[in-house]
């Protein structure tokens, strides 16, 4: 008789993962705040401009996501997954605790480092890890459902943290908030070890699969993957001039093509019962790049939204609620009586006006990223913020701008039940969608959340007036429910298709997708500057995730077919 009980090891792990995207969503949704930040604030961040911070924050997405191919491998031949994960873990928190280190340099790349090592050891681990614990008969056709509730656990975590963060970097500064993270991930090692301890079967979950003579040594692997891969992207990195932009996305991309050749091969040299489902995992992989490009903007262009476009002015009364709980920005403020000019010199009147380097000023003075006086400052005002002399003008106060990565997690806790049970409801009516349905109905959902932006830059006159902070509510209320149709069941797919001996490999290859996707996330969002029409911007998005559905929507009846035959038909995968 089949349970509705989901297995044991799940409210561990629930957990841990809970703790570990507490501390990686805290450290990202104020990282692109720190590196923007004036090196001359009471909290000094590291003054760069919008372009060089998102370069490097696609870099370190695209690094984030991109290691775990490699954990997955150690993982699959030689150290098991609990290893793997204690090890990812400890490194991580070591990385956010050492970008509390002031003032930049080698310590925040080598802290960078640390945590990009580390996710890759952890991050594919844990998600396999869940899926061999839904593998006995009792518990395969919940699987799609428990890791959508393991997905709700990474977003509490990642609600959760920006309070914190804000609270922290607002109060003692942004050091303080980095160790907070690292707090974070200790804490999630804790609940780890516990679960490790009561719960057997986790400790049954993680058998290595003996090799096979398809397999290849990892000796083999160093000689025809990582050796090759890093100097190709030394290749990239010296290439004269800038291929794809910059130096940082020439050696990243370079870098990728041994891998993509890598998984080429794997899928070449399986045998003929393995081929069909490495090549529809393969085909998914390609079609989410697009995704996880728009989608991870998140952190970058929607946190310049947030910062200059958005209204964040709050009421007395709220004054009062946000700081108890996460603390509150004061800044300095134009006279909106002043007469403003436009880049080109025409007049503005006094109204607000867009500017190739600030979005606008009806409310807040310029902070950091200025080469030089913007043309719509005078020179009473410009030389008020080179002295830092602004006592002749008026207060505002904000909202601290990382709350609005809270509001995608916020989602996320709120909607997951509710898709669950829809699911649920279908199932019994059978009538559910498959795991591939689910992944094209997300792509398609995620189209009209760009949308929404599109509608919010257009109604805001692009910038000419504070766009209202519904807009943010209403594209990660919509992308959310994308979010949940593909990211959840990508990994669910990844765990049902790949072949048991390979299954961290494959689980590292969908991360592998998100890395290239994070990087070009960190592209597009170097060119927000570039658009002085904001919902140009958002448009591309748009249009770039329907090409990615298009795509999703023509395989798809291939894609069924193959998970009909290979997973409800039992096919075994050892």
């Amino acid at each position: 008789m089949i349970k509705n009980k989901h297995p044991k090891g799940l409210i561990p792990l629930f957990f841990t993962e809970m703790w570990e995207r507490f501390g990686y969503y805290l450290m990202l949704g104020i990282f692109t705040l720190y590196m923007i930040a004036p090196e001359s604030d009471k909290f000094a961040g590291l003054g760069m401009t919008n372009m060089e911070a998102a370069d490097i924050y696609g870099t370190y997405l695209a690094l984030v996501y991109l290691t775990p191919f490699f954990g997955g491998l150690l993982a699959d031949r030689y150290l098991g997954y609990r290893l793997s994960i204690y090890i990812g873990g400890a490194l991580m928190a070591a990385g956010y605790i050492g970008l509390a280190i002031p003032g930049g340099g080698i310590f925040f790349y080598m802290s960078l480092l640390l945590i990009i090592i580390g996710n890759g050891m952890f991050k594919p681990n844990i998600s396999v890890l869940l899926g061999r614990l839904y593998e006995k008969p009792e518990y395969e056709h919940l699987k799609d459902s428990g890791y959508n509730i393991f997905y709700m656990g990474i977003n509490i975590g990642a609600f959760v943290c920006n309070f914190v963060a804000a609270w922290l970097r607002l109060t003692y500064g942004w050091g303080w908030a980095f160790v907070a993270a690292g707090i974070g991930m200790f804490t999630g090692l804790v609940f780890f070890a516990i679960g490790n301890w009561r719960v057997p079967e986790i400790r049954e979950a993680d058998k290595i699969s003996p090799p096979t003579k398809n397999d290849v040594s990892l000796l083999k692997i160093m000689n025809i993957l990582f050796f090759p891969a890093f100097a190709m992207a030394a290749a990239g990195w010296l290439i004269p001039g800038d291929i794809f932009g910059s130096d940082s996305n020439d050696a990243f991309l370079f870098f990728c093509l041994p891998v993509l050749y890598f998984f080429f091969n794997t899928w070449r040299k399986a045998s003929a019962e393995e081929k069909e489902p490495i090549a529809a995992l393969l085909s998914i992989f390609a079609a989410v790049i697009i995704f996880w490009a728009v989608f991870h903007q998140n952190g970058s262009a929607l946190t310049y939204w947030a910062r200059n476009n958005t209204d964040r002015e709050l009421s007395p009364a709220m004054e009062k609620v946000i700081s108890n709980i996460a603390g509150i920005e004061e800044v300095s403020t134009i006279n909106r009586e002043t007469q403003l000019t436009g880049l080109h010199g025409e007049d503005r009147g006094t109204t607000s006006s867009p500017s190739y380097y600030f979005d606008n000023y009806n409310k807040e003075f310029p902070k950091g990223n200025i080469a030089g006086k913007p043309a719509d400052l005078n020179d009473a005002e410009w030389d008020a913020v080179k002295d830092g002399d602004l006592s002749g003008y008026g207060k505002l106060y904000l909202w601290p701008t990382e709350l609005q990565a809270s509001i995608n997690p916020f989602f996320v806790v709120i909607l997951t039940p509710l898709v669950v049970a829809c699911f649920s409801l279908l199932r019994r009516r059978g009538k559910e969608p498959a795991t591939p349905g689910k992944i094209a109905l997300g792509m398609l959902v995620s189209v009209l959340s760009w949308l929404v932006m599109v509608a919010a830059a257009i109604f805001c006159d692009n910038g000419s007036e504070k766009a209202s902070v519904g807009w943010l509510f209403g594209v990660y209320g919509v992308l959310t429910v994308g979010e949940l149709c593909l990211s959840p069941m990508g990994l669910s797919l990844v765990s049902k298709l790949a072949p048991k001996r390979i299954a961290a490999l494959m689980m590292g290859g969908w991360f592998l997708s998100t890395s290239i996707g994070n990087k070009l996330s960190g592209v597009l969002s170097g060119m927000w500057d570039m658009f002085e029409n904001k919902s140009n911007f958002f448009l591309t998005n748009a249009v770039l995730t329907a090409g990615a559905f298009l795509i999703i929507a023509l395989i798809l009846p291939w894609l069924k077919d193959v998970y009909n035959r290979y997973v409800n038909a039992g096919i075994k995968k050892e």
